[in-house]
């Protein structure tokens, strides 16, 4: 892309502005949850019908547009957004906050497709400049497993098409408006749910000679789990085994006779994703027989790491800053967060950056997963022109 090309993107990016805001305000004052984004899907179709953009249903209550271009249709580039939110209460105040009670758009997917509706449509007027097809996914589900993601890559979507990129954006909270952040290669952990029933004899607390106590178990387990990744695996490989619910359902005189543990693994290596797993299982099995006790475990699989493809990255920060200038351009840290966006980077070359959307106090209202969570609008014009020039550039 030339100079020219880039400056009159990001300028019809700020003219379609009042726009963005609208599509975004729109879909965070009614959020749905995964798996169920009818209205969302809805808002989005007319969007896309009214600017004469084609579409279809995937995944269930996902939507796939599609804009040819010039050339070999077959050489595509994928720009995906998630559209679902968070079983959360909002807190933000604001004139266009949730209706749905309970729920709300704490993770930025509000934004993220409002900046894709953004940048189909910036796309929709350049079809003369784009050598290939660029499909805009709209998917459903990434906050809950088994992820959209999967869903959308069972119906093999593009298997007519040679995938040149797979592109996703996810605002930056803690990142300053206007900067862009890039990561080559592993950049997000793989996130496996795990769910451990102690089962014992339960019976009256004054009495615990009588009885096989799955309350003591359960807490000698949760300390020897801590072994996982403390004595199993190289400290240089990034990993994070943590309960965070213990449901012991007695009484102060009353021993249950389960305890249910769930918690959460993740790591940056999926040989020892694996190997960590089986780990989790023998020791709940080891821990539990001292004690007379027994313990189920399931370990449902979930989203694998976000791998950025190297050379797709260093050309795609190439790009960013041809636009935005060097100084706009930041590195990225590992994160232990999930994100179903891994499945792509497994089948095709994929990149994932994140978007700054932190105000001058260095926050966005509040973290993200919070009920304050309140990214500066600002960034959608940088979020929008950005993806549609990648649509194009990363055919050229």
């Amino acid at each position: 892309m030339t100079r020219q090309q880039f400056e009159e993107l990001k300028a019809e990016a700020r003219e379609l502005h009042g726009r963005t805001v609208t599509f975004r305000r729109a879909i965070h004052e009614h959020p749905e949850l995964s798996f169920a984004e009818h209205e969302t899907a809805r808002y989005v179709s007319g969007q896309l019908a009214a600017e004469g953009i084609s579409f279809r249903p995937i995944a269930g209550t996902g939507i796939l547009a599609k804009i040819e271009g010039r050339g070999d249709l077959s050489r595509c580039v994928v720009l995906r957004a998630d559209m679902d939110a968070l079983p959360i209460r909002e807190q933000t105040g604001l004139p266009f906050a949730s209706r749905n009670e309970g729920v709300m758009h704490a993770c930025g997917h509000d934004m993220h497709t409002a900046c894709l509706l953004g940048a189909l449509i910036l796309l929709n007027r350049r079809r003369s400049e784009i050598d290939g097809t660029v499909f805009g996914l709209f998917q459903p589900g990434e906050e809950v497993d088994p992820g959209g993601a999967s869903l959308v890559l069972a119906e093999d979507p593009f298997r007519d098409y040679r995938v040149q990129a797979v592109v996703g954006e996810h605002v930056g909270a803690e990142i300053p408006l206007g900067q862009l952040g890039f990561r080559p290669g592993k950049y997000m952990a793989s996130g496996d749910e795990v769910r451990i029933t102690v089962r014992g004899r339960g019976g009256h607390g004054a009495l615990p000679h009588n009885l096989n106590d799955p309350v003591v178990a359960a807490a000698a387990l949760i300390t020897a789990l801590q072994q996982v990744v403390s004595r199993n695996i190289d400290s240089r490989v990034p990993s994070v085994l943590s309960f965070g619910r213990v449901i012991a359902d007695g009484a102060t005189n009353i021993i249950p006779s389960e305890v249910r543990l769930e918690g959460t693994f993740r790591t940056m290596d999926e040989v020892w994703r694996a190997e960590g797993k089986r780990r989790i299982r023998e020791i709940s099995a080891g821990v539990t027989a001292a004690y007379g006790v027994e313990a189920d475990v399931d370990i449902a699989d979930g989203y694998p790491c976000v791998v950025n493809d190297p050379e797709l990255t260093r050309r795609a920060q190439r790009i960013a800053a041809e636009m935005w200038g060097d100084e706009r351009i930041i590195p990225l840290d590992l994160r232990m967060t999930a994100e179903d966006f891994g499945y792509y980077t497994e089948r095709y070359p994929s990149l994932f950056f994140r978007l700054g959307t932190a105000g001058p106090d260095g926050t966005s209202g509040g973290g993200l997963h919070t009920g304050t969570f309140n990214p500066r609008e600002e960034a959608l014009d940088q979020g929008a022109a950005t993806m549609a020039a990648f649509g194009i550039a990363l055919l050229e």
